[in-house]
């Protein structure tokens, strides 16, 4: 297990109470001492913040898509995202039967730890400590969202790509099935037959899955009209 001064540099927040951060990289498998009432406050604080910066961000907004853009960006996946880039599953401390069966790589619990690193600084130095670490870690995520990316799922805008150039829907199929039944990952192809695309998506059930085929079939979508704009003022 690393340090945990370098996990302090990749958030960019010193504590001056290093148990604090202790108690939030700890799972409730290691020890009494644990990381959820931590993960509860911090779970608060997530959603204040993003929901603000959101607010700020964007006037076109009404109520229902400002929430399901929160709801994306604090969901599990996302914060298992942040997670990976500061290689946050270095520093957990788990319990034996948690190590053993790869508990560090789970996006729950690499998920509910980033919630509660934000509930520590929130303990120690109050909500505006907290909101810098979280909005300095969203970034990557906040600066690419793109109104019309904004909270639409990738099925949702490769459906809606489609349409606006009249080509027919996309079609979904399961190829295959992996894995024990707690732990499967699915399979998908996703196949756009007029722009002959047809390419595949993992995910840890059909829909994740589709989700995941669709944005790699809306990326070569988009790539085919940008080179066929090319040719024509080429």
């Amino acid at each position: 297990m690393l340090p945990l001064e370098s996990l302090e540099e990749k958030i960019g927040y010193h504590f001056k109470n290093r148990k604090l951060l202790q108690r939030a990289v700890t799972h409730r498998s290691f020890g009494a001492e644990n990381n959820e009432r931590l993960e509860f406050l911090g779970d608060s604080v997530l959603n204040c913040v993003i929901g603000q910066a959101l607010f700020l961000r964007d006037a076109h907004f009404n109520e229902g898509s400002l929430s399901r853009v929160r709801a994306n960006l604090v969901c599990q996946d996302a914060l298992a995202e942040i997670a990976n880039r500061i290689v946050l599953s270095d520093h957990l401390r788990l319990g034996e039967g948690e190590m053993k069966t790869g508990g560090a790589h789970r996006p729950s619990i690499q998920s509910d730890a980033m919630e509660a690193i934000f509930g520590a600084i929130m303990t120690e130095s109050g909500f505006d400590a907290a909101k810098e670490v979280i909005l300095r870690l969203y970034e990557p995520v906040l600066s690419q969202l793109t109104p019309e990316r904004m909270g639409k799922d990738a099925k949702t805008l490769l459906q809606e790509f489609l349409q606006a150039h009249h080509i027919a829907l996309p079609e979904y199929s399961i190829v295959s099935i992996e894995g024990a039944a707690h732990d499967q990952t699915f399979h998908c192809e996703c196949l756009v037959k007029k722009l002959e695309i047809c390419v595949s998506g993992k995910g840890k059930n059909r829909r994740a899955a589709e989700q995941s085929a669709a944005k790699v079939a809306l990326k070569m979508a988009e790539d085919y009209f940008e080179q066929k704009r090319g040719h024509h003022h080429g």
